[in-house]
């Protein structure tokens, strides 16, 4: 009998002991509660569409910190890509290559990151941190057409401007 109280309680402690333990792995509600408020003010969401031919940011401005991209190609055809790209060019002055994409590492141009060849369908999100001033969010894929031309999706509008406050 002495034994059996003995596994017992070493069973009943091992069970507190497991109930009390902080497993890192599983948040609490309130930590979890603690975690998305945290993430809800820590930074902003911008919803990307990208389609032939045209990139639409929703919202266009947001402030100063972490943003996230949740990008979806909407094809309908073709596969597209978003470069978050920092700039004070006007887009009429952002300079392009003789097929029509944005020469991205050119003067007045500093590339932030990117979204590579999302197929149709897709959606992937892109988290950077943004300092305050103008943006352009740009497909600056150069594919060959049947017909051997050469078509810049950015020489045909699919770019956005965009606002960090």
């Amino acid at each position: 009998m002495n034994r059996r109280f003995i596994v017992g309680l070493a069973v009943a402690l091992m069970m507190v002991a497991a109930a009390c333990s902080k497993d890192s792995t599983a948040p609490t509600a309130s930590s979890a509660s603690q975690e998305s408020t945290a993430g809800s003010s820590a930074g902003s969401t911008v919803d990307v569409t990208l389609q032939e031919f045209s990139v639409i940011a929703t919202p266009s401005s947001v402030p100063a910190g972490s943003v996230t991209f949740n990008t979806t190609n909407e094809g309908p055809d073709d596969v597209h890509e978003i470069v978050v790209i920092k700039t004070d060019l006007a887009t009429a002055d952002i300079p392009t290559d003789k097929d029509g994409a944005m020469i991205e590492d050119a003067e007045g141009l500093d590339p932030i990151d990117e979204i590579e060849d999302l197929e149709v369908g897709d959606t992937q999100d892109l988290t950077v941190t943004l300092e305050a001033g103008s943006y352009i969010l740009v497909c600056n894929i150069v594919q060959k057409e049947p017909d051997g031309s050469m078509e810049a999706h950015y020489k045909m509008g699919m770019f956005a401007e965009f606002t960090v406050t």
